[in-house]
């Protein structure tokens, strides 16, 4: 699964998530991109199980861009146990995106192939997306 081989502290702040992505907006080094409409955390399953439905359609043809990595630890205390004691521990990591953030890129596959791979990708994450071309 993906997450950071190291961090500067283990645990986080859960922190805001509003506004736009300025920041990798666009289709920067394929021909067409996976963008987000909605603000959301996604988790190393989520974006490990998109990533193998774009490449069980597009048959390990091409090149795959993964433009988000999951940096954020978020944490959740064991079940049945009672308020306060602390934090609890570490549970996994999420990417932390914002709406218009470009998720996935391809390149060097025909266009229809590639967008229905990232048609089936979308539906296996937890927010809107729109599909997104080079040009646009």
């Amino acid at each position: 699964m993906l997450q950071p081989r190291r961090t500067k502290f283990r645990k986080s702040f859960r922190g805001k998530n509003h506004g736009l992505a300025y920041v990798g907006n666009t289709v920067s080094n394929g021909e067409i991109g996976l963008q987000t409409l909605e603000p959301a955390w996604l988790n190393e399953k989520q974006l490990e199980s998109a990533r193998k439905a774009i490449v069980r359609e597009t048959k390990r043809k091409g090149k795959i861009w993964l433009k988000v990595f999951p940096h954020k630890p978020f944490t959740k205390k064991p079940a049945e146990v009672r308020m306060g004691k602390g934090k609890g521990d570490v549970a996994g990591y999420v990417a932390v995106v914002k709406p218009g953030r470009v998720l996935f890129e391809l390149a060097g596959i025909p266009l229809d192939v590639a967008r229905i791979a990232l048609e089936k990708a979308s539906v296996k994450l937890p927010v809107k997306t729109q599909i997104i071309n080079r040009g646009l």
